[in-house]
């Protein structure tokens, strides 16, 4: 026994017991939205909108065409897309086909390959943009793949946005939008899951820099969604916008998943543009959204940005990445809305530590940290030291975490399910303390892994490719503070004897590569890099001249 199965938050959350375990799935939780409110606009889109009922009739659609195209119950179907009706359509399409969801970010470049082996996928919905740009050679081994214009629906849609979308050349795929509609009056019944059946397969980085698949049941994912939609307060037509992108696991489940269990309207925003954004803000009236802190900086920063774009507003939340307490403040005094933040990983189907709506988060007087919330009412946090044991308050160790909100595991590696998942509690990785009252501090990282606007980057995933660029012969990659995003990716090479390059080349190899988040904003080329006795490079030397660099380059 332990401080923590007291569950101290639990007090401070005015409750004496743990919410008690989900069995439910989430398509169970859209049967009953779609029962009790059909004639509730379920999404709306730049002019476009939809009623629940309708769609039912348009996910009752799509399942039919996959199921007609082969994909079979347990198979799994890759989402590439930015947020658009098609995202959640396609989303309750696949449940309802039985299969699984592989949410895939649309920066992924080389990362598909692995994605697309790992997962076996099956099936992949993919903008027709993206298809040209990035995935057309990986999407090969794919059976069924449906293309997506970025324009349907799309009637009062910023240039700003989908100006890019337009003149595209034709491609001899599937289209989603007439499949869909060519079977609107099929005769489909649900495949039927059970709450252990996985729901989403979630991309996650691994210390060594591939990503690991973690599988969500669609109990796990209900379960979650559930708890943001009662944090939010969100109730029939309520407007819940797509700030976070929904690839991401705090915009899949904190948005989309939650949006449906209360019944609320999915403002989709196609893509983050701050004055667009604003602009929706105006027109929709929402009354919920949750993105990074990068998102809130970029809004304040903009010229249309006023008070009255969030008259409408009940709840904000951040998440993603460490909120600033000095950003929290200078929202709350122009727009005089508190910005409550979360913590979470794809494991644990978003956040699983949150600032509750009329609450407000402590500031650890020692260190100036603002507390990331208190857990979930049916989570169990404990801060773990190295050989496992729990710490008292205050004391710093590992955050990990148990509840119905937890992963399977990760497919296809038992060796990191056994690691970071035993017994089924997760071992984030992160470093913090929770105090008396149950609030919960993050400080620092385990390992290397940088945070760059709330994604995650292994230095380990950059630095194989730099070394295949022809030109390098060593590269440490290190974050280091950023005000815009947290951390930034910062790259120290030497050079093959005789080479040339310039650090501008380096970054473009890099580019080509990999997501751009993860590219090094800034490549230094040096003549040597610090290594242990044994050949060790060593990384906290590199990040502490970087950092240093860095802040001196500031002053």
């Amino acid at each position: 026994m332990s401080w923590f199965d007291d569950r101290p938050w639990l007090k401070t959350l005015g409750r004496t017991e743990p919410d008690g375990l989900s069995e439910s799935t989430t398509l169970a939780d859209f049967a009953a939205t779609v029962r009790e409110h059909g004639d509730v606009r379920a999404y709306a889109y730049y002019g476009h909108d939809v009623t629940y009922a309708e769609l039912d009739r348009r996910t009752d659609a799509f399942a039919a065409y996959l199921v007609e195209s082969g994909i079979r119950p347990g198979d799994a179907v890759g989402i590439y897309l930015q947020n658009s009706p098609h995202f959640l359509i396609a989303t309750y399409g696949v449940w309802k086909a039985g299969a699984v969801v592989v949410p895939l970010n649309p920066m992924y470049r080389d990362e598909l390959a692995h994605v697309f082996a790992d997962a076996d996928v099956k099936g992949l919905v993919v903008s027709k943009a993206l298809y040209l740009m990035r995935v057309k050679e990986y999407a090969e081994s794919v059976p069924t793949v449906v293309l997506v214009d970025d324009l349907d629906w799309a009637e009062n849609g910023p240039e700003a946005v989908f100006g890019a979308f337009r003149d595209l050349p034709e491609v001899p795929l599937p289209d989603f939008r007439t499949v869909m509609e060519e079977r609107l009056d099929a005769d489909f019944a649900p495949v039927e899951v059970t709450p252990g059946d996985a729901a989403l397969i979630g991309y996650t980085s691994g210390t060594s820099g591939r990503s690991k698949g973690a599988k969500l049941t669609h109990a796990t994912l209900s379960s979650n969604s559930r708890m943001a939609t009662r944090n939010a307060s969100l109730g029939p037509g309520a407007g819940v916008v797509s700030l976070a992108p929904l690839f991401h696991i705090t915009g899949f489940n904190c948005q989309l998943v939650a949006g449906v269990a209360g019944a609320a309207t999915l403002v989709l925003n196609h893509r983050f543009d701050p004055g667009s954004f604003l602009e929706l803000l105006r027109r929709e009236k929402p009354a919920f959204m949750a993105g990074p802190a990068t998102v809130y900086t970029a809004m304040m920063a903009h010229p249309q940005f006023g008070a009255d774009a969030f008259d409408s507003f009940t709840s904000i939340m951040s998440g993603g990445a460490p909120l600033p307490e000095g950003l929290v403040k200078r929202f709350e005094e122009k727009t005089g809305h508190y910005i409550g933040q979360g913590y979470g990983l794809t494991e644990t189907c978003a956040q699983c530590v949150t600032v509750p709506r009329g609450l407000r988060a402590p500031v650890d007087p020692e260190s100036g940290n603002l507390s990331t919330g208190l857990p979930q009412a049916d989570a169990m946090v404990r801060i773990l030291d190295d050989a496992g044991n729990p710490l008292g308050p205050r004391e710093v160790g590992e955050v990990c975490v148990s509840g119905p909100m937890i992963a399977a595991e990760y497919i296809n590696n038992p060796e990191a399910t056994a690691s970071s998942l035993p017994g089924g509690e997760l071992h984030t990785g992160d470093v913090g303390f929770m105090d008396e009252d149950g609030w919960v501090f993050i400080v620092d990282r385990k390992k290397d892994m940088i945070n760059a606007s709330g994604f995650k980057v292994w230095p380990r995933e950059v630095e194989d490719v730099l070394y295949t660029h022809p030109a390098v012969q060593e590269g440490a990659v290190v974050g280091v503070p950023d005000e815009y995003r947290g951390e930034t990716v910062v790259a120290y090479v030497t050079l093959q004897p005789g080479a040339e390059a310039t650090g501008e080349e380096i970054i473009a190899h890099c580019r080509a590569h990999l997501a751009s988040y993860k590219a090094p904003s800034e490549v230094r080329i040096v003549g040597e890099l610090p290594k242990t006795s044994s050949g060790k490079i060593l990384r906290r030397t590199v990040r502490a001249e970087a950092t240093s660099a860095r802040e001196k380059a500031a002053q």
